[in-house]
């Protein structure tokens, strides 16, 4: 009788990294195996996917090397069904077979193109290296035109703001059906749109985008605005695994938790990240890197602790700030109350970008420490009151 615990993780993005990571060290006593799966060896940071975009070359992080010295066997492949019966993940259509007694399930979620008529065939995405690349190369052919950036979030503001500074010949148009920002206090976002207005972004709100053309994206009511190249950064969508799985899931495909981060239909996994449909007494978390990397923290030590026979605490997560880069030499940092509303204090200019570059690189610096050492992610637990 095999009496080693068998844990799969599959996702190896900032919370399935963080998990595996985490777990090896917090279980190295015990008879353990982890196994991390993942489609691509190359650690995506998806923190500077725009910066690919607009051309950077950022450094190659390897997950073998990530991995290294922890006893962590990392399998390229991807997830393409779980067996809740058998407790089995099948990789690459039956490739491979990975059992399990417990299973880490991050595979967190990507721009949804589908939509909108014409978005996935026209537009390019921030999904992997690979989509930012090919449209940093769309963008390094062109000479002046028109770049359309789809989605006034923090990921389109981000985006649009380093393609106007690395590439001040072409006109960038920023589209979004809500204005951008509301989320900050006025004096931080009044910083924010003088950043837009300085780099000459064009700003396109209150328009519903109907469809994207090979030259143009379609409003409501027929205004066409000239593109020569869009970027798509708006919408949301999971993988379909879980709910083929049979696993409970919400209407958006979140795997329901409980509030120890295991589904509520099949204990033995545990959802982290952007899979997890996590609600707090404060309302419930969004898919950020700030939020999921305390997820996987939580996760590891949790199961580390049942291994042991120990009681788990519920898990409390507040949010503390909103690091927003405007290009490569601005950025405006909003601090927020637990809930994600915004506090009094905000930061900008050199000290915003020297803070935003911090968190930028600080999951890579948590992965090296955390193989010798338990290292927090979790600045805030939040409120135990529940939400207004």
């Amino acid at each position: 009788m095999n009496d080693t615990h068998r844990i799969v993780v599959i996702g190896g993005g900032y919370t399935g990294m963080f998990s595996a990571i985490r777990l090896a060290h917090r279980t190295r006593r015990l008879r353990v195996q982890i196994t991390l799966v993942n489609p691509s060896s190359r650690f995506t940071e998806r923190l500077r996917m725009h910066q690919i975009a607009a051309g950077q070359r950022l450094a190659d992080h390897q997950i073998p090397d990530l991995l290294a010295g922890t006893g962590v066997a990392f399998v390229r492949g991807a997830a393409t069904a779980i067996d809740t019966d058998a407790r089995q993940v099948v990789v690459d259509g039956g490739a491979a077979t990975l059992d399990y007694e417990t299973l880490v399930y991050a595979l967190g979620s990507s721009t949804d193109t589908g939509k909108v008529p014409g978005a996935d065939v026209h537009a390019h995405t921030l999904n992997s290296p690979q989509t930012a690349e090919r449209f940093a190369a769309r963008l390094a052919e062109m000479v002046g035109g028109a770049v359309t950036v789809c989605g006034g979030g923090l990921t389109g503001i981000e985006a649009a703001t380093e393609i106007a500074e690395s590439h001040p010949g072409l006109n960038v148009t920023l589209i979004s059906l809500d204005e951008p920002a509301t989320m900050m206090g006025g004096k931080a976002r009044a910083y924010l749109m003088r950043a837009i207005e300085r780099l000459g972004i064009t700003l396109k709100t209150g328009a519903k985008i109907t469809k994207v053309l090979p030259d143009a994206v379609e409003l409501e009511g027929g205004e066409l605005v000239h593109s020569d190249a869009c970027l798509w950064t708006t919408g949301v969508k999971v993988s379909p695994l879980a709910a083929d799985a049979g696993i409970a899931v919400d209407e958006r495909g979140l795997i329901l938790v409980d509030a120890t981060l295991r589904s509520t239909s099949h204990p033995e996994i545990h959802a982290i990240g952007d899979a997890a449909a996590v609600r707090l007494p404060w309302g419930q978390i969004h898919g950020t890197c700030q939020s999921g990397m305390p997820t996987a923290q939580y996760t590891a030590d949790a199961i580390a602790r049942r291994l042991r026979g120990k009681r788990v605490e519920p898990f409390r997560f507040g949010y503390f700030h909103q690091p927003v880069s405007l290009g490569r030499r601005d950025a405006v940092i909003q601090f927020t109350k637990a809930d994600d509303t915004p506090g009094r204090w905000y930061l900008t200019g050199r000290a915003a970008v020297a803070y935003k570059e911090t968190v930028s690189g600080s999951p890579l610096t948590t992965y090296r420490l955390s193989k010798h050492m338990n290292v927090t992610t979790i600045v805030s637990k939040g409120t135990r009151e529940p939400a207004a």
